[in-house]
């Protein structure tokens, strides 16, 4: 079976580049690659460019936007398949866009779907262990993600722009894939280089406090790295740091990702992280920018993907919430057709010597409302798993519509109606 469906994804690939016209021909294509960060770089860089007068189009896991016209990307696929990055980019031609901005998954590599599309410029972020039981091994995973860069050296654009996060290990691989390939040029962004060079523009990003002026969604490292990604891009193009300056200060953060909903009496934050690396990076800036200075304890809001999703990392989860935690309120994220109370299970055997408070709640309107009623003012409430996603898959291929922000503000207005009438 997986022999005849490489050809029929190939096909298809091939089918929508002559359907729609060749569009990646006409515009500056870029594509991001990798585990984290991939939206958000996406962002910060559309954020740049608008910044710059350009016009720009879109695709990620969180929206579809193409000039002024933004909607939430329904398709339940980061890298939708069935012609429609072809589409996409023939939309993004027809409406004069400059650029065209998209987001590239290992699976829609491992498909074909990054094919018979002419990039200009390729990202890799960074890589972590995800989709182990779909690519077979973590090899397999980093060599779906660097046949990327592969897939990019076969495009017509004469000058093929690579940009690789020296701050991973990992992007030795990346740069061996298009070491001396015609045509290629390789930059590498590191944070530190970042955070040295935003000095000249009157920011301070080493500190919490520095990070704050400038905007919140800058707090998180995995946030300056992503930032860095897009500085390093704008210097290749040749646009200038004036640009990049006025991008990050204007844009506010992507809805769902490291999201403050609510700062005072209690902190209430959404995130999307749904890995061990995504988790610790969370937890660690909360803990760091809200909680340093505060005697507050943080109540952490988790579950894991059912549907046989990266089972191995459930009571790494654990784990790391063990760490930074002081209460604990398991819950479901997206069960598919697994039984919650056993993900749940799974997620608490990496807290077996937890000291602090462990709930499970499996119904998750009911576990932010648990975590509402807990919460006393200097503490924080961080609920991750679901960030920006608009609904949770449960068994026999059913959803039930979600947004977790709107959720937390609805249980917020709520308790507080509640506690001014007592």
């Amino acid at each position: 079976m997986k022999l005849l469906k490489s050809p029929y994804h190939f096909l298809l690939a091939w089918l929508g580049n002559i359907v729609y016209l060749f569009p990646s021909r006409k515009i500056f294509v870029v594509g991001v690659t990798g585990t984290k960060g991939k939206s958000s770089t996406l962002a910060i860089l559309d954020a740049i460019l608008i910044s710059a007068g350009k016009k720009t189009a879109l695709l990620s896991s969180a929206q579809r936007k193409i000039g002024d016209r933004v909607e939430k990307n329904s398709s339940g696929n980061t890298m939708p398949g069935r012609l429609a990055i072809q589409k996409f980019l023939r939309a993004a031609v027809r409406s004069g866009a400059e650029y065209a901005l998209v987001e590239v998954t290992s699976q829609g590599v491992a498909q074909f779907r990054d094919r018979f599309i002419h990039w200009d410029a390729a990202f890799f972020t960074n890589i972590h262990p995800e989709h182990i039981e779909s690519h077979g091994s973590f090899e397999n995973y980093r060599a779906a993600k660097v046949r990327f860069f592969g897939d990019v050296l076969k495009s017509k654009k004469k000058r093929k722009l690579f940009f690789i996060n020296r701050d991973d290990e990992n992007g030795k691989y990346f740069a061996e894939a298009v070491q001396d390939a015609p045509g290629a040029e390789v930059f590498y962004f590191v944070q530190k280089e970042f955070v040295d060079k935003s000095h000249a523009w009157g920011w301070n990003l080493e500190t919490t406090e520095g990070r704050k002026t400038v905007s919140d969604w800058l707090i998180p490292d995995f946030n300056i790295v992503n930032a860095a990604a897009a500085a390093k891009f704008v210097e290749a193009v040749g646009l200038s740091e004036e640009r990049v300056q006025q991008g990050i200060v204007g844009f506010k953060g992507l809805a769902g990702r490291f999201e403050v909903v609510q700062k005072e009496p209690f902190l209430v934050m959404v995130d999307y992280a749904h890995t061990p690396d995504s988790l610790r990076g969370v937890y660690s800036s909360v803990r760091s920018s809200f909680l340093k200075s505060s005697p507050g304890k943080m109540i952490c809001v988790l579950g894991s993907a059912g549907g046989g999703r990266d089972k191995w990392k459930r009571s790494v989860m654990g784990s790391v919430a063990a760490e930074f935690c002081d209460e604990i309120i398991l819950t479901n994220e997206d069960p598919y057709d697994e039984d919650p109370e056993r993900i749940m299970n799974e997620i608490g055997e990496g807290m077996k010597n937890y000291g602090g408070k462990l709930l499970k709640v499996a119904d998750r309107r009911d576990a932010m409302r648990k975590a509402i009623e807990d919460a006393g003012p200097g503490d924080a409430i961080v609920a991750t798993g679901k960030g920006s996603e608009s609904s949770i898959h449960i068994a026999r291929g059913k959803t039930i519509p979600w947004n977790e922000r709107e959720v937390v503000r609805g249980l917020l207005a709520e308790f507080f109606h509640k506690n001014d009438e007592a």
